[in-house]
């Protein structure tokens, strides 16, 4: 393994609560950090399910305001009306309820809220503002870093921002509330996770235990997404990926993102695609061009997908296991969205930050190889 030869591990004062039906008790959760007028983020169609109806009871009075107009790849304009009515409120804390983008449009708000106060966090110790309370009902792995993503609505491209204080300071998994997830959305949400897991087991700054729960993240989504896909109501299966899933969000706090992942997040922006799809579109190509860097790393995940010997092919088939498109043409990008994406590739961080150099023309021979 090419491990980094040194490295920093930073850890965030952040819990974990998981288990199913733990959302009953998040009103206790919130009020044992101190929290007595929160504001929660989330998406009209969430706000009206079962599962929100059950965070409604779970907070009771303490869900002081609600913001219910999350939209996908977080439009700056929604952040701005969000940090808006946070400010009017009066919340002393942020409660985001759904999948990645509602996290994203939490972490916004908090961010925003510090900028505005003159006080933004610097430093793993800092306390937020806001703190964030996260309940997750997709595989993100949004839910737990401290890193948001905000999509200019004009230009259509998606920059992030973030800080150690934005990170949610405690994160809800009941797989309950998972059980309503279309199949579709559970396997792109869950190959996003494991694109998580994967480039963060060959990236160049990851510390040895994000290398490590990379992959064991890899194992358990590979493992457990194609039984979520057969049967969205199985428990059991439900469980069984959300610790796949939340694994790969914890990879997160101590590596960063490759050419796959700011790929994904470029092209999804400029042509509207959900962040799951493009990531599942783009995966084995990204893995591809960077096995040459990272030989050792891609062959284990390969092993943790069940071949070692073809990590590429056995990427390729679990997203074919899936049921998912094969490529980015299925989903509306054309040629000319691949010359506009790979010209901002070069500005991106996770491109700039990638195990192997990437050039424009390389990040445009990936995006071609996806289509």
């Amino acid at each position: 393994m090419n491990q980094p030869k040194t490295w920093t591990h930073t850890a965030y004062a952040q819990q974990l609560v998981f288990g199913a039906d733990s959302v009953d008790r998040l009103g206790e959760m919130v009020k044992s950090i101190g929290l007595r007028r929160v504001m929660v983020v989330t998406t009209e169609g969430r706000w009206a399910s079962e599962a929100g109806e059950r965070v409604r009871r779970a907070l009771g009075r303490a869900a002081a305001s609600v913001f219910d107009g999350v939209r996908s790849h977080v439009p700056a304009d929604i952040v701005q009306a969000a940090v808006a009515q946070a400010r009017d409120d009066g919340v002393d804390g942020i409660v985001s309820f759904g999948g990645g983008s509602c996290a994203d449009a939490a972490k916004a708000v908090a961010f925003f809220a510090e900028q505005a106060e003159g006080t933004p966090g610097t430093s793993h110790v800092d306390r937020p503002v806001l703190p964030h309370v996260s309940v997750t009902t997709t595989y993100s792995g949004a839910e737990l870093t401290p890193f948001f993503g905000m999509t200019d609505p004009v230009s259509r491209r998606k920059t992030g921002a973030g800080g150690p204080t934005s990170a949610p300071v405690l994160a809800v998994y009941d797989p309950v509330l998972t059980l309503d997830l279309p199949a579709h959305i559970s396997a792109e949400t869950g190959m996003n996770a494991l694109a998580h897991a994967v480039e963060a087991a060959y990236s160049p700054r990851r510390t040895p235990e994000a290398g490590a729960i990379a992959l064991e993240a890899a194992r358990r989504i590979g493992a457990a997404l194609p039984s979520v896909v057969d049967d969205p109501g199985d428990l059991a299966a439900r469980t069984a990926m959300f610790s796949g899933a939340a694994l790969a969000g914890r990879c997160l706090m101590n590596a960063s993102m490759g050419v796959h992942h700011g790929l994904a997040q470029l092209v999804g922006a400029r042509c509207g695609i959900a962040h799951g799809a493009a990531n599942a579109m783009l995966l084995c190509h990204a893995v591809a061009f960077n096995a040459s860097a990272a030989d050792d790393e891609v062959r284990a995940i390969g092993d943790a997908l069940g071949d070692g010997d073809d990590p590429i092919g056995a990427i390729d088939r679990f997203r074919e296991r899936l049921g998912l498109p094969s490529g980015l043409t299925a989903l509306g990008v054309t040629e000319a969205d691949l010359d506009v994406v790979a010209g901002m590739a070069m500005a991106s961080y996770p491109v700039q930050t990638n195990v192997r150099p990437v050039t424009e023309d390389d990040a445009r021979m990936i995006l071609a190889a996806a289509m």
